[in-house]
C-alpha cells in the first residue's frame, strides 16, 4: 500500500493546472509582430467535457495531452512528448474525425506568450488568440489587435470544433465576430 501512495503522490506532483484565456482578433495587426507559423494537426481520442485526450503533431514534435473539465478558465492538464510516428498512427487510425488543422503563431509580450491559431479546413476563417497565465486574476496588457474574450464559450474549444466546425455555425453575431479580417 505504501507503493500505491508513493505512486499517487508522484502522479499528483506531475499534475499541472492550465489557466488560459481566449480571445477573438479584431484586425490583422498581429501579423506584423508574429513569428513564423507552425502547422499543427491534432485529433482527439476522447472529447468528453470531463476529460479530453488529444494527440498533437507540430513540426517534428508530437504530444499526448490529457485535460480535465474546465472550471472557469482553469483545468488540469498533463502533457507528454511521444514519438512522431506514434502520433501519426494515432491521428490516422484512432482519433475522432475530422482532425483539427491550424497554423499557430507566437507573440512574446513580456514574460507571457500569445498563441494565435489560424484554423484551416472546416474551421477556416476562425482566428483565436490564447494566453496562459499563472493565476486566474493575473493582469496582462491587451494588444490593440485583441477582440472579444471567448474563454467561457465552449464552442471555441478545439475539442468542440471537431463536432461543430466554425463553418457550420449560423450567421449569427457570434460567427461574424471573428470578422472577415480580409
Amino acid at each position: 500500500t505504501c507503493a500505491v501512495w508513493r505512486d499517487l503522490i508522484e502522479l499528483k506532483n506531475q499534475m499541472a493546472i492550465e489557466i488560459e484565456r481566449k480571445f477573438l482578433l479584431k484586425n490583422q495587426q498581429w501579423r506584423d509582430v508574429a513569428g513564423e507559423g507552425c502547422l499543427i494537426r491534432q485529433g482527439y481520442l476522447s472529447d468528453q467535457p470531463e476529460r479530453t485526450v488529444r494527440v498533437r503533431l507540430g513540426g517534428e514534435q508530437a504530444w499526448l495531452t490529457i485535460k480535465g473539465k474546465t472550471q472557469g478558465i482553469a483545468r488540469l492538464e498533463l502533457e507528454y512528448s511521444i514519438p512522431v510516428a506514434d502520433a501519426m498512427q494515432l491521428l490516422d487510425q484512432l482519433c475522432l474525425k475530422p482532425l483539427i488543422e491550424k497554423y499557430r503563431y507566437q507573440i512574446a509580450q513580456g514574460d507571457l506568450v500569445w498563441e494565435i491559431d489560424e484554423f484551416l479546413g472546416d474551421n477556416s476563417g476562425l482566428l483565436v488568440a490564447e494566453i496562459e497565465l499563472t493565476s486566474a486574476n493575473q493582469v496582462f496588457d491587451r494588444p490593440a489587435w485583441l477582440g472579444d474574450e471567448v474563454s467561457d464559450d465552449p464552442r471555441y474549444f478545439n475539442s468542440k470544433l471537431i463536432r461543430e466546425p466554425f463553418l457550420s455555425w449560423s450567421n449569427e453575431c457570434s460567427r461574424s465576430s471573428p470578422q472577415a479580417l480580409d
